[in-house]
């Protein structure tokens, strides 16, 4: 049951930063700009955010197994497309919006499956660290792999490794058994989905813009259609975006509210919010991932523009990070079996603050390969101990017939994170006006601050709900 499971979160993972390596020659393949090829990779990243709390309230309905396996055959099928391309709009209906799709279907159901197949929660962290080992392996080796594989056949030969992959999860999926939801089938909140999506969009969006504008002062003039509606120097359209998000947000939970009141079946019940212990561990996922996205970014971009790395020797260079992220997913279950779930995110969090300080005491531009070592290894170790951990304690915080919309905004969160964190180094890069390599370093040190502030999450974290105490089954949740 989990080979399947651990591969979908790789292959999604991967998706989202193997194409890094191939922008110049898909480019020039479809006769289009670096900036177009850009586009797709965003709104991939925009469609998969703005659908995943939709995606998992859709495995109430059309069941947790099934639900999978159309992501599965969604995301294959945009693979297929994607190979294919002849033009960039083909591109962006076969990666950016079907694989887009595909994933926010497949990837809500992983965890759902995991929580209700074993409702003992050190058991689960067994399960829930091979998942998210799979996860950080994949974002870690999509440049590597893709490098590989654009260097030795081509930018299609990659998607072609992923429709295989899908196919080969199809035919494992076979096997998977698992409790679906009891009760009532719910009735699909058209609306609520409709405007959960546009927020997240716009919200991402913004995010994803900050790298061209900035946070503060616009570095460019903001123009549509030709009318520059943002001069240079004035505020940021970052903050368009945002508000026009956080106003489709407040649509969205006044939409509940009534919902709720009336006794409607909503997307996202309000109570859920009403969880002390899944809030911190909601915040403390999403730095989790800005941590891991970020960090990647910034020591990637550093790699190959100071000291001159193509893609394939970058992705070699972050290894002893992946390293220790599989080691520590390794070893979730003993973790779980001889620490309390609170402790290990604190702990995780301290590993991975003393990594980024090993980075900026060791590394300097043009240094030894072992300066990188000791750094990302404990980084990755880090990651890897309180992923697990993080997710653990939100998915334990809920009974079996919450898991559809608790899985649902835990992979939201989880999205929103990557995209706050390369937003945040690449609006860092950009803005500080350092000689060689020191804006690496400051994206670095903003990103140990994180750190340090998921740290302090993960101590507001109760000591004992968090624990296996609180949900050893998922009634035990439901009293909790």
């Amino acid at each position: 049951m989990i080979l399947p499971l651990a591969l979908a979160q790789f292959i999604a993972s991967y998706a989202a930063t193997n194409m890094n390596v191939a922008i110049s020659a898909i480019a020039k393949d479809l006769g289009t700009t670096v900036a177009g090829v850009q586009t797709a990779i965003t709104l991939f990243t925009l469609t998969m955010a703005a659908l995943m709390i939709p995606g998992s309230i859709l495995t109430d309905i059309w069941g947790r197994k099934r639900c999978f396996l159309i992501g599965l055959i969604v995301y294959a099928i945009g693979g297929l497309i994607a190979a294919a391309s002849v033009a960039l709009p083909m591109l962006i209906v076969g990666y950016s919006l079907l694989e887009g799709v595909g994933s926010a279907l497949m990837i809500p159901p992983i965890y759902i499956l995991i929580t209700v197949a074993f409702p003992d929660v050190k058991s689960r962290a067994k399960y829930f660290g091979v998942v998210s080992g799979a996860g950080g392996l994949g974002a870690a080796a999509g440049p590597l792999i893709g490098g590989l594989v654009t260097s030795a056949i081509n930018w299609r030969a990659s998607f072609v490794l992923q429709v295989l992959v899908v196919a080969t999860i199809i035919w494992l999926a076979r096997k998977i058994t698992a409790p679906e939801a009891q009760g009532r089938v719910p009735r699909f909140d058209l609306t609520g989905a409709v405007l959960s999506a546009a927020g997240m969009f716009f919200l991402v969006l913004g995010l994803l813009q900050s790298r061209t504008y900035g946070f503060g002062k616009s570095r460019e003039d903001f123009a549509i259609g030709g009318t520059v509606i943002i001069p240079k120097g004035s505020i940021s359209p970052v903050w368009i975006y945002v508000v026009i998000g956080a106003l489709f947000f407040l649509w969205f939970f006044l939409h509940v509210r009534a919902g709720e009141r009336k006794g409607k079946d909503v997307l996202l019940s309000l109570r859920l919010f009403r969880d002390k212990v899944a809030n911190l561990g909601l915040g403390t996922q999403t730095i989790q991932w800005l941590l891991l996205q970020g960090s990647f970014f910034a020591i990637s971009v550093y790699l190959q523009e100071v000291d001159g790395y193509n893609a394939v020797k970058t992705g070699l260079m972050l290894t002893p990070a992946t390293v220790g992220i599989l080691a520590a997913s390794a070893g979730a279950d003993r973790f779980a079996r001889r620490h309390p779930q609170r402790w290990l995110i604190i702990a995780g969090f301290l590993v991975t603050s003393l990594g980024m300080v090993l980075l900026l005491a060791l590394v300097r531009a043009h240094s030894a390969v072992w300066t990188w070592v000791p750094g990302l290894l404990l980084f990755g170790i880090g990651v890897g101990v309180m992923l697990t951990s993080s997710v653990n304690v939100v998915q334990s915080s809920f009974p079996d017939s919450d898991q559809g919309q608790i899985s649902g905004l835990s992979r939201s969160v989880s999205n929103l994170g990557s995209s706050f964190g390369t937003a945040v180094v690449g609006s860092v890069l950009v803005a500080v006006a350092l000689p060689e390599g020191r804006p690496f370093a400051v994206a670095l040190t903003v990103m140990l601050v994180f750190s340090l502030i998921g740290l302090v999450l993960a101590v507001l974290i109760p000591r004992q709900s968090a624990d296996a105490e609180r949900s050893s089954s998922p009634d035990a949740a439901r009293v909790a």
